[in-house]
């Protein structure tokens, strides 16, 4: 039985992973910062484990906790929409201590071990806004290309140990909590200057045409997992797709 731990598993893409393994008989570890044992079905191949991956103690406890790991999935993550030049930087770098560097410390607690048995999977999660930039998401867009291009430098770096690494790059969910941790709201951060610039931008997001399941995100997970050719990149839903071919051809 091979074991996965997920970060960011208290809602969304996180959560929907966690049942999407369990159902396939793995043992899974779901991390999330506020334990919920009731978001889960009870089942002896699941342990839900406190994490912040923000804090280097916590990491350290729950990767101790959760054993040997054959995938680490890197999913919790949070964002901040509005015009850039009125973001606080504190929130900005709110941003990226959890997308950018909470990424990064879980790849160093857990990589020695799948380099010293030769095996194991790493999948980032990002966001389609890497393959297509998009306006009143500065900050959160860098935080996920940073991501990026560190995943694809650590799949050539790790290649040698037989370890795989992996990115999912999900589409836009309008049910995803985008802006959850930041304490910032969005109307506070479109000034007036931005308003009419904003609000078809906004009128769009409420009325996609092309729309990422969490369902979506779940198989594009397991798909990275499994892959055995070396691939780095796997859009996750319709409009991530569309995106990802039109960049590739």
């Amino acid at each position: 039985m091979q074991t996965i731990l997920i970060t960011g598993t208290s809602s969304g893409y996180g959560l929907e992973m966690a049942r999407h393994f369990l159902d396939r008989g793995w043992k899974v570890i779901a991390t999330m910062r506020h334990p919920d044992t009731r978001l889960l079905p009870s089942s002896p191949n699941l342990r839900i484990l406190p994490l912040d991956v923000t804090n280097e103690d916590s990491i350290a406890a729950a990767v101790a906790g959760a054993g040997p790991i054959d995938v680490l999935v890197n999913n919790a993550g949070i964002g901040v929409v509005g015009a850039f030049e009125v973001t606080p930087m504190a929130n900005i770098r709110k941003v990226f201590d959890t997308n950018t560097f909470g990424v990064m410390a879980m790849c160093q607690a857990v990589i020695p071990q799948m380099r010293e048995r030769r095996s194991g999977v790493v999948v980032n999660v990002t966001s389609s806004v890497t393959l297509a930039p998009m306006p009143l998401a500065a900050a959160y867009t860098a935080s996920k290309q940073a991501i990026e291009g560190f995943t694809g430098s650590l799949a050539q770096e790790l290649a040698h140990f037989g370890v795989g690494v992996r990115l999912v790059e999900p589409g836009y969910a309008p049910t995803t909590r985008f802006a959850q941790n930041t304490d910032l709201r969005i109307e506070d951060l479109i000034p007036p200057a931005y308003a009419d610039f904003a609000a078809p931008i906004f009128e769009a997001f409420s009325q996609p045409t092309l729309t990422t399941k969490e369902t979506d995100v779940a198989e594009a997970v397991w798909a990275a997992v499994h892959d055995m050719s070396g691939r780095l990149q796997f859009p996750a839903g319709a409009d991530a797709v569309a995106l990802f071919q039109g960049c590739h051809g």
